[in-house]
């Protein structure tokens, strides 16, 4: 047992032997799947990261591989030589790509032995993650976490040779960086060098690739790990992979052009077929339609606006709102008219998770009108609500009554869950669709200021400008989003190349001349120096791959991940270190 004896050397992958190979001796090596005693003649299942090979020990042909074959256990590691040879007529499995053929072992060596794993090394277990997490070599031993891993590494190449044959230029930007205010808080190391000094790593290279635009390299991508410190939701990982990528002297358009194409070539790695050109559609017709800037397209269902129909009816719920500078909208839930109360309260106490005040409903059903609200209604209120919902005999209309805000995250959502629950998504579509002229900016209640709705190097939109300094709610931005079946892909803008501009923005910002010159004036001063019209993209790899790869959690697409609570449990990191490391950084755990 131990090491590969000299001229024992592995000839051919278990997954890849095939009838083409019949008559021949080889050699393969790998894990023990399965092990089967049949009257005298024992069966393994062996396994290596290109799948399986039955392989049979029988005493007639080998008595000593035979013995030895006998010891061996699941996960125990093997190099087996022998013969593959035609499966008899009837033992031939359809289901295995190596099923028309065996191996007939003439040499075992046993390479190495292994205890009980904590779990069946199988696609199909159902175990707590925090097991798998705990033992994650041993997950992603299990063939679907391979295919996870081989199509990470396909995307990552399709990547790289596709921005490479487009002139791309891969440039590693720092992983020690400066800390800026960029959104979510960073993760910060001490300076053991500069006592009471932190670097801060990178929540993106968004400044280093603006600097790089600068610099002339004029296209740059880089497949980028990224940090955030903050709280974890569902698919959120407090390290990331982005793919990175920026271009000088170009608008919006050559940037869609780009991703497209690219787009195109990593779906094609699963067979799926994109369109020329994505569409594009604006923020604000996404919120009207469908009640988010992502909006699943994968299903219709729009959201409709009655504000106008209703805003003298004397169902003061709807008027009143709509005097007050609300909305009514609605959907219609094609054939919903047979929902009985129950989901139609359900539907209420939903919509209130995103502070709507209440849900009112008209159905449709067996000829007539069910609503409690219809006595409020005349009858030509009553069918211009029909026909600007097209509703139809069993249809069930849907209404929310609030500020556009609460309307459109309400309504949103609750088309999703719908969808969800009545089946009307196709999981095997993919509908992208672009999202531009977002707003530059969002206001932050708590500290009564403005905040950018990206990051505060985007444009606003030329002809917005002047809006700036007295209505700068109005203004829109050249950001753009890249949105998937109802998930943002990627996001980017063309960004401020001038530092006037950029200025002007910090104080819209309220970040003053001393802190914008402490935090970003490299950034600044570097404007000074010639600077061309550029813009960028940034996507979620991990994201992607999960889409792409048909998993539900973006841990599973990751090797070595974190939980939700930003641990290794494989490594328990973090973890405290050394008294005689905090004096050398000059820290103090309390």
């Amino acid at each position: 047992m131990g090491e590969v004896k000299k001229g024992f050397k592995r000839t051919h992958h278990c997954g890849k032997l095939s009838l083409t190979n019949a008559e021949e001796t080889v050699t393969v090596m790998g894990w023990v799947q399965k092990r089967r005693d049949h009257g005298g003649v024992i069966f393994i299942d062996l396994r290596d990261r290109s799948g399986f090979v039955q392989v049979v020990f029988n005493p007639d042909i080998d008595e000593e591989s035979f013995q030895l074959a006998d010891q061996l256990r699941s996960e125990y590691v093997v190099a087996v030589k022998g013969k593959v040879e035609k499966r008899p007529e009837g033992n031939i499995n359809p289901d295995l790509p190596t099923g028309e053929i065996e191996l007939n072992g003439r040499e075992l060596i046993i390479l190495d032995k292994a205890k009980t794993p904590p779990f069946i090394i199988d696609n199909d277990i159902d175990i707590n993650e925090d097991i798998k997490l705990k033992y994650r070599y041993l997950d992603l031993r299990r063939p679907k976490m391979k295919d996870i891993i081989a199509l990470r590494h396909q995307v990552m190449k399709a990547t790289r040779d596709y921005l490479d044959e487009n002139e791309f230029w891969e440039v590693e930007t720092p992983i020690l960086g400066k800390s800026t205010p960029e959104g979510a808080r960073t993760y910060l190391v001490p300076s053991r060098i500069n006592p009471g000094n932190f670097y801060a790593l990178p929540q993106s290279p968004q400044i280093y690739k603006q600097l790089l635009m600068v610099s002339g390299v004029e296209k740059y991508f880089q497949i980028a790990r990224c940090f955030r410190d903050e709280d974890l939701r569902a698919n959120r990982q407090p390290e990331f992979t982005q793919i990175d990528i920026e271009m000088s002297f170009i608008n919006e358009e050559d940037i869609f052009e780009m991703v497209d194409g690219l787009m195109r070539r990593l779906f094609a790695i699963k067979g799926i077929e994109l369109p020329a050109r994505l569409p594009v559609m604006s923020y604000q017709e996404a919120i009207d339609n469908y009640g988010s800037d992502k909006p699943d397209l994968r299903f219709d269902m729009k959201i409709k606006d009655i504000s106008d129909l209703v805003i003298d009816s004397q169902f003061k719920v709807f008027s009143g709102t709509v005097v007050n500078g609300g909305q009514v909208r609605g959907i219609n839930f094609k054939g919903g008219a047979s929902s009985p109360r129950s989901k139609i309260d359900a539907y209420t106490d939903f919509v209130k998770i995103y502070q709507a005040k209440g849900l009112a409903w008209i159905a449709l059903k067996e000829g007539s009108l069910k609503s409690p609200i219809t006595k409020f209604l005349t009858d030509a209120e009553i069918d211009g609500i029909k026909q600007r919902m097209q509703a139809e005999e069993g249809d069930l209309l849907l209404f929310v009554a609030d500020n556009p805000s609460i309307v459109a995250s309400s309504l949103g959502n609750l088309r999703l869950e719908i969808a969800k629950e009545e089946g009307l998504i196709d999981q095997d579509t993919y509908e992208f669709v672009w999202i531009v002229d977002f707003p530059l900016l969002e206001y932050n209640e708590e500290e009564d200021r403005y905040d950018a709705m990206h990051h505060p190097f985007t444009s606003p939109l030329d002809e917005d400008i002047a809006l700036l300094e007295m209505e700068p709610e109005k203004v829109r931005s050249r950001a753009y989003d890249l949105v998937l079946n109802g998930e943002e892909l990627g996001g980017g803008s063309i960004r401020i190349n001038n530092r006037e501009l950029q200025e002007k923005i910090f104080k819209v910002l309220n970040i003053g001349d001393k802190e914008a010159e402490e935090k970003f004036g490299f950034l600044l001063e570097a404007f000074e120096y010639g600077t061309p019209p550029h813009g960028g993209i940034a996507f979620g790899l991990d994201r992607l791959i999960m889409i792409l790869g048909k998993t539900e959690s973006i841990r599973d697409v990751i090797a070595f991940p974190k939980t939700q609570k930003a641990t290794s449990l494989l490594t328990n990191a973090p973890s405290r270190v050394s008294e005689k490391q905090l004096r050398e950084l000059g820290i103090k755990v309390d």
